[in-house]
């Protein structure tokens, strides 16, 4: 076999995988898409009441140097739905992986400064990542049915986890920052690729589960 007819193969192959992945990208993301349309709302008054809403964290600030508005707008939207009657209970998910990076508190601190009652917010220190959260809500706080706040362009991401475990799950979206980075947009179609592997592929399972919590609404 010739130097060239060995590279003619390995370029075949390069391609052909190539192809697979991303008809596999595309596919993942459409039906992600698809499936979350008749689950995701924008308007409050059109969303239906449940009694406990899942809010995925992010961090607080950026660079520790002013506000990140995809949290503050996340905790606005939350606190609407709050104040509106459409949710009773919030169980706050986030990371916590450090001593001085904690945004379960950084939500909650937020919630209670938009008039939610610190009764109403369940604490979550160890969503790491949003299978994470969403999977914990159910095996450790014990969810059946909850309504998902992110914002949109990540809903429909956790909203496939939650049906692929079982859980009833609407979602709000949180308007997204008028003059963020919209690189945010392009990796989440491969963030959703990634859960589509973890799911189905690989079976990923939150790196922290333990005791069951009750959630007193």
């Amino acid at each position: 076999m010739s130097i060239f007819t060995h590279w003619k193969k390995l370029l075949y192959l390069i391609f052909a995988f190539s192809l697979i992945g991303l008809i596999l990208l595309f596919s993942v993301n459409y039906a992600m898409l698809s499936s979350a349309k008749s689950k995701t709302y924008q308007e409050v008054s059109k969303i239906e009441a449940r009694e406990v809403a899942l809010v995925l964290g992010t961090s607080r600030s950026v660079n520790g140097r002013y506000e990140n508005p995809f949290f503050s707008l996340r905790m606005k939207a939350a606190a609407e739905l709050y104040h509106a009657g459409k949710v009773k209970h919030f169980l706050v998910s986030g990371d916590n992986s450090n001593h001085n990076y904690n945004e379960p508190r950084d939500m909650r601190e937020k919630l209670v400064k938009l008039g939610v009652p610190a009764s109403a917010i369940t604490m979550d220190f160890a969503g790491l990542r949003t299978l994470d959260s969403v999977v914990r809500a159910k095996k450790i706080f014990q969810q059946q049915k909850i309504t998902i706040i992110s914002q949109g362009f990540h809903n429909p991401r956790a909203l496939w986890i939650a049906s692929a475990c079982g859980i009833d799950a609407i979602a709000y979206d949180a308007d997204f920052p008028k003059w963020s980075n919209k690189k945010v947009i392009y990796r989440e179609y491969l963030a959703r690729l990634g859960a589509w592997v973890d799911l189905y592929i690989l079976g990923t399972a939150p790196k922290y589960l333990g005791d069951q919590i009750d959630i007193q609404v």
